[in-house]
């Protein structure tokens, strides 16, 4: 009896042992911690993409985001109606406090948007651009986020994400050496360039709902489809 009574107390031990070092392995690693919330410095981990569904479900969780990352962005009226309701509207603010200019300048957007444009910005553009072209990006082109439509423009099938701005589709990037990578052009280049931008669409993945690629079909020729959207059960779509 006495024996099974000091192997039952030693289990315990061990297993709070392992919950204590396990609690303080994730207060130091907030990425891996599904309870801390969802910071700009840290880099993509495990509780990521959990943190990101929290952020895209709940506007109060994204603007203290925004908030916490010095991202000063004002809510906009509603606008449009119908499935074009824009109801979640702000002048794009995430790459404009990194000091990156979005063009062309004042697109509007939902409160995700931004939030992933600085989470894309700090751990998968910048480090791309140093990494594999040796200069930083200074802005950031693009052909638009909101856009009244269904996928594929026709009058049937599902509602796009740009149709209550929750989208953007970036076109190029300029380099901060005056270097121009545009999606069109380089994509299939085969040089740094095109590493560049198969290495920002990976990234972006880790930031957005949705990425489509030229890779994906002829209709992203030109441009990186990113948005938001809000699926059951948080899976995301990157191709």
């Amino acid at each position: 009896m006495r024996r099974s009574f000091l192997r039952t107390v030693v289990v315990l031990l061990v297993i709070a042992s392992a919950g204590l070092a396990g609690r303080e392995w994730l207060q130091r690693h907030p990425e891996h911690n599904p309870w801390a919330p969802l910071a700009l410095a840290d880099p993509p981990g495990w509780a990521t993409a959990m943190k990101l569904q929290t952020l895209r479900g709940d506007r109060a969780v994204c603007g203290r985001f925004l908030e916490s990352s010095g991202i000063m962005a004002e809510a906009l009226p509603p606008a449009g109606e119908g499935q074009c309701l824009r109801d979640d509207r702000q002048v794009l603010q995430g790459l404009a406090q990194a000091k990156v200019r979005l063009a062309p300048g004042g697109a509007q957007a939902t409160c995700a948007i931004d939030a992933g444009l600085a989470l894309w910005l700090r751990h998968g553009i910048q480090p791309a651009a140093q990494r594999l072209l040796g200069s930083a990006v200074a802005s950031v082109e693009h052909f638009g986020t909101s856009n009244c439509r269904r996928i594929g423009g026709g009058s049937e099938g599902a509602w796009s994400e740009h149709a209550t701005g929750n989208a953007i589709d970036v076109s190029a990037f300029v380099l901060k050496d005056g270097r121009r990578v545009s999606v069109f052009k380089d994509w299939g280049a085969g040089d740094e360039k095109a590493a560049f931008l198969r290495a920002v669409r990976d990234a972006a993945c880790q930031s957005f709902s949705t990425v489509l690629s030229p890779d994906y079909n002829a209709a992203h020729a030109d441009h990186l489809h990113l948005d938001q959207a809000q699926r059951t059960g948080g899976w995301a779509a990157c191709r």
